[in-house]
């Protein structure tokens, strides 16, 4: 074992040795590495919040990883919950300047982590599940269109491309995946 893990994702930089687990470790690693975490500690912090939000809303859409399986009425109860997530989003990028069609969602001048975050997460649910694609363009208009910006750049393009050939459709999954896919009627 390269770090100590229960399970994936796991890091292995092979240039510096270093082996990281868990996905915000992992993203601040990458952001600390490849410069894309901003100046200030507020808006370092902000990006963590970012990365443990996006991370919060995959256990919920997966329901803690398939603990157990949508349905119409567990659907019915979450949708608000997954819309208030969306409007949490939006606002934050609304404090810092993020409009549909420019910016990011903590300011600044470039792409950082928070903007590769919430570009992958609203964009592989979106992508694949359009009643969710629906509900971000109506309640987050600027986060999904900071996804759709960021998803075209060649690097975030490959990656959807590579994600595609590797695994199709599919954004989980097994049981979790066809329940949640009943239940969207997709």
């Amino acid at each position: 074992m390269p770090v100590p893990f229960m399970g994936p994702p796991v890091l292995v930089d092979h240039a510096s040795g270093a082996a990281i687990s868990q996905m915000p470790a992992i993203l601040l690693y990458l952001g600390e590495t490849l410069e894309l975490l901003p100046s200030t500690p507020e808006l370092r912090a902000l990006t963590m919040k970012v990365v443990n939000d996006a991370n919060d809303v995959i256990d919920e859409i997966t329901l803690d990883g398939g603990r157990q399986m949508w349905t119409e009425a567990r659907w019915s109860s979450f949708a608000p919950r997954l819309g208030k997530w969306m409007a949490l989003w939006e606002d934050l990028g609304r404090r810092h300047g993020l409009t549909a069609h420019s910016g990011f969602l903590l300011g600044g001048e470039k792409p950082g982590v928070a903007d590769i975050v919430t570009a992958t997460l609203w964009s592989a649910l979106t992508e694949r599940f359009r009643p969710i694609e629906l509900m971000l363009e109506e309640t987050a208009p600027m986060t999904a269109g900071l996804a759709r910006r960021l998803s075209r750049t060649p690097a975030l393009a490959r990656l959807a491309e590579w994600s595609r050939r590797e695994y199709g459709d599919a954004y989980c999954g097994g049981d979790i995946e066809q329940s949640l896919r009943r239940v969207l009627n997709v």
